[in-house]
């Protein structure tokens, strides 16, 4: 009998983690990535939140199975992770907040709320009166470009736009590299927390009609803060290998600044600026994955 599972809280996890060029499977009772010559590199998949999987990436039914039940959520993605095909989702997601969320998107007064709540935490300060949620959009996209501009200055890199061709990597230019590199990671840890919490990365506030559209919604908020920064401090250095150097300080700045410990708080902020109560978990609603354990003490005591 195996002893029974002890998960790491998702706030206490290695951010995101990427894999390339090997085979993931469970040998041995362990996660391991398996190389073409047979070495195996272990990966201690139960304190990973996200795995991110690029080309050259085969994975075994017992490896999938083994990340559901630790949470770990696989996100099969492009060359540098500037595309993502498809995702795994973590146990323990229930309809009851995924109901709630499309709730609040489909009313247009809470969805504006939520938006203005959104710009708020973003940008600390209120956002102008009597906006439509298209022209706080217009108004965040011209704030956006200026930060870039500012951000590049400060850091003494040649700007002229974000753009860059995901079907052509190698013709962006260094900084626009970096920051692509930089928001996969971060799009990586969201979407994570977005799932572990139990809403769907697809219903979106600001962006609609993606597939992550509410992923990046949520990142956008942190985005400043935390990897575009980084991405800029980074291309002032032209690297060799620019995408490597941008996943390793981005994981750092994730572990400094406590991100995940604060991803989900700020989900439940604003959406509760919607102020539509939340739904009740049914009676017939799917217990979570790994649940704690019974002990002799009251709720509010932990062993």
């Amino acid at each position: 009998m195996l002893p029974p599972l002890k998960p790491v809280p998702i706030k206490d996890r290695v951010s995101v983690m990427f894999v390339e060029k090997g085979h993931l499977d469970v040998l041995d009772g362990a996660f391991v990535l398996v190389d073409k010559t047979g070495v195996r590199t272990h990966i201690p998949i139960g304190g990973v939140a996200c795995l991110m999987l690029e080309p050259g990436t085969r994975v075994s039914h017992a490896a999938a199975t083994l990340a559901s039940r630790v949470g770990c959520l696989l996100v099969w993605v492009g060359e540098a992770g500037v595309r993502l095909y498809s995702a795994g989702q973590p146990g323990g997601a229930r309809a009851d907040r995924l109901l709630y969320q499309a709730k609040l998107a489909l009313d247009d007064s809470a969805r504006l709320k939520v938006v203005r709540k959104m710009y708020a935490v973003r940008f600390k300060e209120e956002p102008p009166a009597k906006r439509s949620v298209d022209q706080l959009r217009g108004i965040e996209g011209v704030r956006v470009r200026k930060m870039y501009e500012l951000l590049a200055r400060q850091y003494g890199v040649p700007w002229k736009r974000r753009n860059y061709d995901h079907t052509r990597w190698e013709s962006g230019d260094i900084p626009n590299r970096c920051l692509s590199s930089a928001t996969a990671c971060l799009y990586g840890i969201t979407e994570a927390a977005i799932l572990a919490a139990g809403y769907a990365p697809a219903v979106g506030f600001i962006h609609t009609g993606k597939p992550q559209s509410f992923v990046y919604d949520i990142a956008d908020i942190f985005k400043f803060d935390t990897v575009v920064p980084v991405a800029f401090r980074i291309a002032a250095k032209k690297p060799y290998d620019p995408e490597r150097q941008v996943r390793i300080a981005c994981r750092d700045a994730f572990r400094q600044t406590k991100l995940l410990k604060r991803i989900i708080p700020v989900i439940e902020e604003v959406l509760s600026a919607g102020e539509i109560e939340p739904p009740k978990p049914h009676e017939e609603a799917v217990e979570i994955a790994i649940p704690n354990k019974e002990g002799i003490g009251d709720v509010g005591h932990r062993s």
